[in-house]
C-alpha cells in the first residue's frame, strides 16, 4: 500500500458517508488536502492516489513546494491561511484564495493577478467565532465585502470560508457552521453567484457536511500529525 493510502481513504469514505447522511451527492464535496508543513514528497505520494487540490497556509512555503512539484500540471493550489498585502503578487499565482478579509487584499490580489490568467478564484473568509486570535470579517460584514470582491475585474467570487473555535460542544460548533452557511445563503440571495461554502476540518468536517459544506479542509487526517519544529 503507498503511502497515505489508507488515510486518503478513510477520509473519503468518511466524506462520502456524511454526504449520503444529509441526501447529498459525495461528489458534490470537494476535498482540500491541507498539507502546510508537509514535504513535496508527502503531497507526490497523496497526488498519486488521486487527490488534485491541495491546501498552504504560508506563501512561501507553498511557492517552494510548487517549484519541487512543477512535473505535476494539475495540482491546484488553494491558500488558506492569513494573507499579507507584501504576499498578495505571490498569492495571486494560486488557484484559489480562501482568506480574502478586506478590500485591500482583495484590491492587491485582483491588481496582481496576470492580464493573461482567468480571474482568480476567491472566497470571503468570515470570523464566525468571534476569537480575537482568527482572521475574518464578522458575519454581518460577509456580503457587503462579498458584494465588493464581486466587482473587482480579475477576481470571481465563489463563496464563504470559515474557522469555527475548537469546541467538544457539538451544538456550540453546530451554531458556527450554520451562521456560516447563513453567510453563505445571504449572498445568495443577494444575486451573487457562489457555489463554495469551505468549513470543516479533520475532527468535525462530518458535521460541516450535515451544515452545508461544499468543501472541507482536511490535514492530520490524510497527513498524520504535524511537526512544528
Amino acid at each position: 500500500m503507498e503511502p497515505y493510502e489508507k488515510a486518503w481513504q478513510a477520509t473519503r469514505q468518511r466524506i462520502d458517508g456524511a454526504a449520503r447522511g444529509a441526501g447529498r451527492a459525495p461528489e458534490s464535496i470537494q476535498l482540500v488536502a491541507v498539507s502546510k508543513t508537509f514535504p513535496a514528497a508527502a503531497i507526490r505520494a497523496v497526488h498519486a492516489l488521486g487527490q488534485r487540490v491541495f491546501g498552504e497556509n504560508y506563501v512561501q512555503e507553498a511557492l517552494e513546494k510548487r517549484h519541487d512539484l512543477r512535473d505535476l500540471a494539475d495540482i491546484r493550489w488553494h491558500l488558506i491561511g492569513p494573507l499579507q498585502s507584501n504576499k498578495a503578487r505571490d498569492a495571486a499565482t494560486f488557484q484559489c484564495v480562501e482568506t480574502v478579509d478586506r478590500r485591500r487584499i482583495a484590491e492587491k490580489l485582483s491588481s496582481a493577478r496576470a492580464a493573461a490568467a482567468t480571474p482568480l478564484d476567491v472566497l470571503v473568509q468570515v470570523n464566525v467565532s468571534g476569537e480575537a486570535t482568527k482572521h475574518g470579517v464578522g458575519p454581518g460584514e460577509a456580503l457587503e465585502l462579498a458584494r465588493y470582491v464581486a466587482t473587482l475585474p480579475k477576481l470571481r467570487l465563489r463563496g464563504i470560508m470559515g474557522v469555527p473555535e475548537p469546541t467538544g460542544d457539538v451544538e456550540r460548533l453546530r451554531a458556527q457552521f450554520r451562521r456560516l452557511r447563513g453567510c453563505f445563503d445571504a449572498c445568495r440571495e443577494a444575486g451573487l453567484s457562489v457555489d463554495t461554502l469551505s468549513m470543516g476540518m479533520s475532527a468535525d468536517f462530518e458535521l460541516a457536511i450535515a451544515e452545508g459544506a461544499t468543501e472541507v479542509r482536511v490535514g492530520s487526517a490524510i497527513f498524520g500529525a504535524r511537526s512544528y519544529a
